[in-house]
């Protein structure tokens, strides 16, 4: 055969020959010496996101855990193509980490998918035709792949102990080498072989990598990437116990369950070149690529827990909901071009294409990430919003079982402010508690303290006293409003100067919710009975009270500056 020669195997792959290639017992381990591989993760005839037939994704999860948020990605954006494509999305449990894989976690992971609404269509729990759908379960088929690479001369076995295997990378080391096998097992005759055998040592199936080349795929987000062979060496795909490695699996499980498209995170980018050799060897077409980057914490590093909550159960525990979740996770680097942020799930199956996400890390930001959630839980039918508020306030203890319509009331004025449902619980307690003293000495506080508040405080006091303020509260909103109206003629004050002083004096605190709504319900809430011991409530006559107890003339002392109290020094 001539040099030059082309080898063509399946559409993605060419090798070429660089010597001639005489037939010989180890003609695998001479073809392997000089080959130039290149792959086309999109094949041949088809289109930007690769696809020329039926769509098939996979998410493989690793038991070992809880779902993080970068997998939930991973798993949300394999969902959205299949989903896009009319394609199937397959959950596969890589659980061969016997000492840390659990059924507790793997059922944990699943039911986090399942809360963010990624149903699968084949996998462990419901099923397929491509089962069994966790690895454990499936070491009979690697074994049968591997005896096939073992019969090709595609490996070989190794005997090699761990103190030979040590030493080899010390060499390498000392040389400024990669640290690649460089023991006698790849050349090993068949009798070296038989005798080691019989002798009953233990060995691996090391997969044999050409000397010299490169392998190049082109990956679907970040375009053409490529390896020198000469940097991998020899690596092994069946341990000395009979268990698979993990590249070998991964190989395996994509090929025979037909999975067309691996969308998986940019980490495991280095192992598409011992899986493009794999896929090559047994003789199965190869998918097509996709690695998405990263999920970065604020200041830039990879996302890890000293950062904060990380995991999709966390999230769920505090409150948030899936829907939010999907469309923040959808947005760490991927967007339909226009500067719209809120998308449901049936939005983003419409609007994904994988070419449009982003090969650069994705700053994960829990600020906005809590915005979303705001926007999301505010775009809930009214009655159903209001109700959710409602449920949670009698089930945490706040409320209990009324028919003056409190509960509703509350939620109409406090929804605006709620971002979480969790939140809702310091929102209204916040709502019926009194700080007044910490307010007033506060330094936010001083203009208003210095702008003569225990004048309106007098005042206030003597409306209050006389019934007048209270029979304006029993009319609601429009009561307050024409008391207030007239309340600030008596004063001569309008505007801030009088809507400040009073929000002080009737909730104890400078910023809420309307002033109106907050007074009527903390009015509504000392007659109504739905208020429990459990939220702190401060009655209208026990904030009187305190009211009346303010000593003002200390209070203006404390809140002087140094240069109003200083005394002149003598000259």
């Amino acid at each position: 055969m001539a040099a030059s020669a082309l080898l063509t195997g399946s559409p993605w792959l060419r090798m070429r020959l660089l010597p001639d290639a005489p037939a010989s017992p180890f003609r695998h381990l001479h073809l392997r010496r000089a080959l130039s591989v290149r792959a086309s993760a999109a094949g041949t005839g088809t289109g930007t996101d690769g696809s020329s037939g039926p769509v098939r994704v996979r998410f493989a999860p690793s038991p070992t855990g809880n779902l993080h948020v970068g997998g939930a990605r991973t798993a949300l954006f394999n969902y959205l193509f299949a989903r896009s494509k009319g394609g199937r999305f397959v959950l596969r449990v890589e659980d061969t980490d016997l000492e840390r894989s659990t059924r507790k976690s793997e059922e944990a992971v699943l039911a986090d998918l399942a809360w963010l609404g990624l149903e699968w269509d084949e996998g462990p729990d419901v099923g397929g035709e491509f089962g069994p759908y966790r690895q454990s379960e499936r070491n009979s088929l690697y074994k049968q792949y591997a005896e096939k690479l073992l019969d090709s001369g595609a490996v070989y076995r190794c005997f090699c102990s761990n103190e030979e295997l040590e030493q080899m990378k010390e060499v390498a080391k000392q040389r400024q080498l990669p640290p690649v096998y460089m023991g006698k097992w790849a050349s090993a005759s068949d009798v070296e072989v038989q005798q080691e055998l019989e002798k009953g040592t233990p060995y691996t199936y090391r997969f044999r990598v050409p000397k010299e080349g490169s392998l190049k795929i082109n990956d679907l987000i970040r375009g053409e990437v490529s390896w020198n062979l000469d940097t991998l060496g020899d690596f092994v795909i069946m341990r000395s116990n009979g268990q698979p490695v993990y590249n070998f699996c991964v190989t395996v499980d994509d090929a025979t369950m037909q999975i067309s498209h691996v969308i998986r995170a940019e980490e495991h980018l280095p192992n598409t070149l011992r899986q493009a050799l794999i896929y090559k060897a047994l003789g199965f077409s190869m998918p097509s690529f996709a690695h998405v980057s990263l999920i970065l914490a604020p200041d830039r590093s990879k996302l890890s827990k000293r950062h904060g909550a990380t995991s999709v159960g966390q999230y769920k525990e505090m409150g948030y909901l899936p829907q939010a979740m999907v469309n923040y996770l959808a947005l760490l680097g991927w967007g339909d071009g226009t500067e719209n942020e809120f998308f449901t799930i049936d939005n983003l199956v419409q609007k994904f294409t994988i070419n449009r996400v982003n090969k650069s890390g994705a700053v994960f930001d829990a600020t906005k990430l809590k915005w979303m959630n705001g926007q999301h839980l505010r775009s809930f039918p009214h009655d159903e919003l209001i109700k959710a508020f409602e449920d949670r306030w009698k089930n945490t203890g706040i409320l209990q079982e009324s028919e003056s319509g409190f509960a509703q009331e509350a939620a109409e004025l406090l929804k605006d402010g709620i971002d979480l449902i969790t939140d809702a619980d310091a929102a209204l307690t916040n709502l019926l508690s009194y700080p007044l003293h910490t307010t007033l000495s506060s330094e936010e506080a001083k203009p208003v303290v210095q702008d003569k508040i225990s004048e309106v405080a007098l005042s206030l006091i003597t409306a209050y006293d006389s019934g007048e303020l209270t029979q304006a509260l029993a009319e609601g909103r429009d009561g307050w409003q024409k008391w207030v109206k007239g309340f600030g003629k008596s004063i001569k004050r309008k505007g801030k100067g009088l809507f400040m002083p009073l929000r002080v004096l009737l909730t104890g605190k400078l910023h809420g919710p309307d002033m109106g709504g907050s007074i009527a319900l903390i009015h509504k809430a000392g007659i109504c009975g739905a208020v429990t011991s459990q939220s702190n409530f401060v009655t209208l006559d026990e904030r009187f009270r305190i009211l009346k107890e303010v000593d003002w003339e200390s209070l203006a002392k404390e809140q002087e500056t140094p240069a109003e109290s200083a005394v002149p020094a003598a000259s």
